[in-house]
């Protein structure tokens, strides 16, 4: 396994939160405020606030899906707001005990068979996890969804037979953000998020997320199941799928240290 490509991992929970989004504008037409009294900033908010919660603890697999073999990776994460988030590999075998730690804007990895913990440097923002379709830079900017883009009401839609906006987010002046253009989508009256498009400054789309399998856990109704698939690559795709997920149970910010993540099971 290539060193470099293992920092990429924690870019899956920032994906998650990048694909809160809602609707918009019918030609022109829509108000700035829904019926409900929501702008598009706010029901990205409650969007986000959905899938995370205060904290949350959760048991996922990944796989990365390629033509020609196929990848599976077990692990734990633990969230508190948006600033702290942790994950523990524990399955394959090879990588158990690995751990990942976003930390404010700083992400850090420990790797118990080699005994180091690196911190990852800006340069390797835009680098891939272990051949998987999420990116580091998406983590670090987990929360950039509502600080760094402004939020238009594009248009009402029907998504997976439910009703649901699309939102367009466009990058604030000097914002660091990687993309030119997101739209988002999600349903009207879950705040589920169903779909995500990432197109680059050129407005050309690179990737596709999809939401499915939505089902109740943890007391809330989510989209258990997320698929990123690049625009460009056929019979590609990386999948996160939840097995357990747990809302608002305190967690502390000294779980969170790097300290910690040497010893974490």
């Amino acid at each position: 396994m290539h060193p470099m490509n293992k920092f990429s991992m924690m870019i899956f929970i920032k994906r998650l939160l990048l694909f809160t989004g809602f609707l918009g504008i019918i030609f022109g037409g829509y108000p700035p405020q829904s019926i409900l009294g929501q702008d598009a900033k706010e029901i990205v908010e409650k969007a986000t606030e959905k899938m995370r919660g205060e904290t949350s603890e959760a048991e996922v697999q990944m796989k990365i899906i390629r033509p020609n073999w196929n990848r599976t990776i077990s692990m734990k994460t633990w969230t508190k707001g948006t600033e702290y988030s942790l994950i523990l590999i524990t399955d394959p075998a090879r990588e158990e005990g690995t751990t990942f730690l976003k930390r404010e804007n700083e992400i850090w990895n420990w790797v118990p068979r080699i005994g180091r913990t690196v911190k990852l440097p800006p340069s390797m923002m835009k680098q891939s996890w272990m051949g998987s379709d999420f990116r580091n830079d998406d983590l670090i900017k987990e929360s950039s969804m509502v600080k760094d883009y402004t939020h238009e009401l594009v248009a009402d839609t029907l998504m997976q037979d439910r009703e649901t906006y699309h939102i367009q987010l466009h990058p604030k002046p000097d914002a660091p953000v990687v993309w030119g253009r997101v739209d988002i989508w999600i349903t009207k009256k879950e705040y589920l998020q169903l779909r995500a498009e990432f197109y680059d400054e050129d407005n050309e789309l690179i990737d596709i997320m999809k939401g499915s399998d939505i089902r109740e856990m943890g007391g809330r109704v989510i989209t258990s199941t997320l698929e990123m698939i690049p625009a460009d690559k056929n019979n590609q795709k990386t999948v996160l799928e939840y097995e357990s997920i747990i809302f608002n149970e305190p967690i502390s910010i000294d779980f969170f240290t790097v300290q910690n993540m040497k010893r974490i099971e």
